[in-house]
């Protein structure tokens, strides 16, 4: 029996669907397939600031703790170089799987410097480093500490200022010249009577009570000791002091610095900041006691003073401290009755052998004026030395005896002493720093790093300026020959 073939068919409706359907699935493969696109292209601009970012500068994170990508150039930053090596890495990934993606244009909408905002942007990622260094107890207590360092040295700085500006030394340069000139006047007086007298033939008496020389005045000896040259004095010879010199019309702090094209940066002045990058600065820089590698080698001694070279602004840091001491000592002597007594003993007799007693006051200001300069001669010899001294005295602490006051040259060495509990000299800076204009600290501390980094690492040409911390990339792709997708990336070193 034969079989029946059915023949099929399919209406008009039918196919009109079939065609709606397969359409929408083309469109969906086609905005998978693009979406793919986008996400390789994106993909390929993240690699590609990586991989430029990754490229830091070694030597500004392994000795300060920076992170910033070096542009290069010599006047101005490199940038096309930098575009240059952004895209050989971008567009590997875009060469990818079996998409046709083509780089089109691309270029750096933006960019931030470490020097950007004046050395802001340098200045926070030195705070946040420290901040993360020490934590939040390490942060309280180094602010507790230098809270009460810096009130003590501000009011001994002021005390020292004071006794220099008092004219006490002024004061007894006129009272000794009016009693030389009395002095002179009486002894005229005295030759007029011999001369009567041996006329007459009487005996001649001494009418002046003599000079007692056996009264040793260290005043003038003292006097002498402040004309030499302060370094020569506080400074041990066996330590010597650093010869180097820097040109500082190359620095960052005075010639004009490249520019980001972002610069909307906030200040931070908090006193916690403050604080905190002043301890940075000692941390990372060289001083006196822990000389640089390379550069200047007393750089905080520079952010101190702003001179050309190392022994220039040891000897303002000296100046400093040996202020700071004579207002500490100045206060111990007013204090101390029996030091109080031992002044007014010796100046009424050396007032007695001027033969002007009613100058014994402003002797006794003069001799305690010399002898707390003595005393702090001593004390800032003995920072240098490598010691500690306290920032308030105690009779235990005082060192230099009022008999050997006129000895003090003999006695730099044999007399000073280390206090075990004082402040080092690096406390010292610490609490000076605290003081200094912070502008000035930011970019006589970006000036050291240059100068160290060029020294040290053969980078004669190194500027923080060409420094980048932030970059924002965009970039045109055609993706299958068919659309542009235009994305934009940004990367910053946080």
């Amino acid at each position: 029996m034969a079989k029946t073939v059915k023949k099929g068919s399919i209406t008009i409706f039918l196919a009109l669907v079939l065609s709606v359907i397969l359409s929408l699935v083309s469109a969906s493969i086609e905005s998978v397939r693009m979406a793919a696109a986008r996400t390789q292209i994106l993909n390929s601009m993240d690699i590609g600031l990586y991989s430029l970012f990754g490229q830091y500068d070694r030597t500004l994170l392994e000795d300060y703790d920076l992170f910033a990508l070096y542009a290069g150039g010599m006047e101005e930053l490199d940038m096309a170089s930098v575009y240059d090596n952004f895209e050989s890495y971008m567009k590997p990934v875009l060469k990818q799987n079996s998409q046709k993606l083509k780089l089109v244009q691309g270029g750096f909408n933006g960019y931030q410097l470490l020097t950007d905002g004046n050395g802001e942007v340098f200045y926070q990622q030195a705070v946040k480093y420290m901040r993360e260094t020490l934590g939040s107890q390490g942060v309280q207590n180094l602010l507790n500490r230098m809270r009460e360092r810096q009130k003590k040295t501000d009011q001994a700085e002021q005390q020292g200022q004071q006794a220099e500006n008092g004219g006490t030394l002024k004061s007894y340069d006129s009272a000794i010249s009016d009693a030389a000139k009395k002095s002179e006047e009486e002894e005229k007086r005295q030759e007029q009577g011999s001369v009567n007298d041996l006329g007459n033939g009487g005996d001649v008496d001494d009418l002046t009570g003599g000079v007692n020389t056996e009264v040793k005045n260290p005043i003038p000896i003292i006097r002498k000791v402040r004309k030499m040259g302060l370094l020569d004095l506080v400074v041990p010879a066996e330590k010597g002091i650093s010869d180097a010199s820097i040109n500082r019309k190359m620095m960052a702090s005075e010639r004009k610095l490249q520019e980001g094209m972002e610069n909307n940066i906030q200040s931070n002045n908090s006193y916690t900041s403050g604080i905190l990058f002043g301890q940075y600065l000692l941390n990372k820089l060289g001083n006196y006691t822990y000389p640089a590698s390379a550069g200047l080698k007393y750089q905080v001694e520079y952010i101190l003073g702003g001179k050309n070279s190392d022994r220039e602004n040891l000897n303002s840091v000296a100046k400093k401290l040996l202020l700071i001491r004579q207002g500490v000592n100045m206060a111990y002597l007013i204090a101390d009755g029996g030091k109080r007594i031992q002044i007014e003993a010796l100046s009424l007799a050396i007032a007695s052998s001027f033969l002007i007693p009613p100058a014994a006051v402003v002797i006794e200001a003069a001799l305690m004026f010399c002898w707390a300069f003595a005393e702090s001669i001593l004390d800032v010899r003995e920072l240098f030395a490598g010691g500690r001294v306290p920032l308030v005295k105690t009779a235990a602490d005082w060192q230099l005896s009022l008999e050997n006051l006129g000895e003090l040259l003999k006695k730099l060495d044999s007399s000073r002493r280390n206090s075990a509990g004082g402040m080092s000299y690096e406390d010292y800076l610490q609490v000076m720093l605290m003081t200094k204009n912070r502008q000035q600290k930011v970019l006589r501390g970006m000036d050291m790093i240059e100068c160290t980094i060029r020294d040290k690492g053969n980078r004669p040409h190194f500027r923080l300026d060409h420094c980048i911390v932030a970059l924002e990339a965009s970039a045109d792709v055609l993706a299958n020959k068919k659309k542009t997708f235009t994305v934009t990336r940004l990367y910053a070193y946080e």
